[in-house]
């Protein structure tokens, strides 16, 4: 076995109307029950325009900084309900994908979604699409197709761990990973977690929101409160 030029065709998968359930919640509360500690780095940004928020399985890849190799390799491996997501080192000098290939994703394979740790091109297409596609930014300098490279192996991007099969949730905000086997209690403590979010929007609106706790952590954190101007001495 050649660790770092391989290819792995399985996965442990999640159950599809588990990803679907988390496809209605906020992004943001799944997080927030889940330490706040799993969304990628913003610069890893929402480029396309979708309709809907994305959820899916993730497929991923690990490449060679600026080499889309096996991107195209999980491209044809992918299916409807997969979500692939690319590691690339950081780097920002070469784009990982552009028209074709998004469009091969979206329509031949059927995807859910791309999330690169690196630039696209031809993002004025790419922009209107309703698949949804987060990438860095966006450069006309293409890619190396030389590898080496890895396919379904633990990943790190957006200073988050991926294994492969993971539940990937994307919507304006960014994107999180939830992990497989920890899913089914996220989901249900999302659900609650949004419920109570939705309580503290309507609190906000009509004037009722309870906002002690915030004197309160003051005092918890020994803040100085001090009643005149600042001035210099």
């Amino acid at each position: 076995m050649s660790v770092g030029n391989r290819v792995f065709l399985k996965r442990n998968l999640p159950a599809r109307e588990l990803v679907e359930e988390f496809r209605n919640l906020p992004a943001a509360n799944v997080a927030d029950t889940m330490g706040r500690s799993c969304a990628l780095s913003s610069e890893i940004r929402l480029i396309s325009s979708p309709k809907q928020a994305m959820a899916g399985a993730a497929l991923t890849v690990k490449a060679r900084p600026g080499d889309n190799l096996m991107l195209h390799k999980a491209l044809d491996m992918a299916g409807e309900g997969d979500v692939i997501i690319v590691s690339n080192d950081g780097d920002r000098t070469h784009s990982l994908m552009g028209e074709i290939m998004a469009v091969y994703g979206a329509y031949t394979r059927k995807i859910a979604g791309i999330v690169l740790d690196g630039p696209i091109r031809d993002i004025e297409e790419l922009s209107q699409m309703e698949m949804p596609l987060y990438a860095t930014g966006s450069t006309p300098g293409g890619p190396y197709k030389e590898g080496p490279g890895e396919v379904n192996v633990p990943i790190s991007i957006g200073n988050i761990a991926v294994m492969p099969g993971d539940i990937i949730l994307g919507d304006k905000d960014g994107v999180i990973v939830i992990p497989r086997k920890d899913a089914p209690e996220i989901l249900e403590a999302a659900k609650k977690y949004a419920a109570l979010d939705a309580g503290k929007v309507e609190a906000a609106k009509n004037g009722t929101s309870k906002r002690q706790w915030v004197e309160d952590t003051l005092v918890k954190k020994q803040v100085e409160i001090i009643d005149r101007a600042y001035e210099e001495e």
